[in-house]
């Protein structure tokens, strides 16, 4: 069976997380730098793998004080850690163009097994004669699980940050 090789087109993707602010209300931000490719079996993502390496330092809230504190050793301590990456470890098809991704995804240093979601968006050939394939992927890591433990408690007794952080990826690569 042949293969198609993939890379990540970074300037028609992006990489969000949603977490949870005062229990009231959510926080979105994003990363600016990453790479990725990906490897499939003809036309399905199945069977398939997917790397991706984001630059923790590249992220943004829109928020230069909150991001500065992100890139700090109490949540992504850049210095020590400068990327988090995604490696697939099993791609299903669920049903038509719905995906179940199963990727060891590291942060500060620890890898653990994340379930995903991914829709599959199709695939076309751009003015230039590229063809490409898009992917959303989405998923929920908790961040206590990769050392990620700053908090406080507010009045009433609820957490500053919660522990659940959401994941989305909407991705398109290119075939090399």
């Amino acid at each position: 069976m042949a293969t198609k090789n993939w890379a990540l087109d970074p300037a028609h993707s992006e990489i969000q997380f949603k977490v949870k602010h005062l229990v009231i209300s959510t926080v979105t931000g994003s990363f600016g730098e990453f790479t990725g490719k990906a490897t499939t079996p003809e036309d399905t993502f199945e069977g398939g793998e997917i790397e991706v390496t984001i630059n923790a330092s590249s992220i943004n809230t829109n928020n230069e004080q909150r991001d500065g504190h992100l890139r700090a050793a109490d949540f992504f301590d850049t210095e020590n850690n400068k990327n988090i990456t995604i490696k697939t470890t099993s791609i299903k098809q669920v049903s038509g163009d719905d995906y179940e991704i199963v990727a060891d995804f590291t942060l500060r240093g620890v890898t653990k097994s994340v379930t995903f979601k991914g829709e599959y968006g199709g695939q076309a050939v751009d003015g230039y004669g590229n063809t490409k394939v898009g992917l959303e992927v989405t998923g929920s890591i908790n961040r206590k699980d990769y050392g990620v433990n700053w908090n406080a408690v507010i009045e009433g007794g609820g957490l500053t940050v919660s522990n659940e952080v959401k994941l989305i990826g909407n991705l398109q690569f290119i075939q090399q």
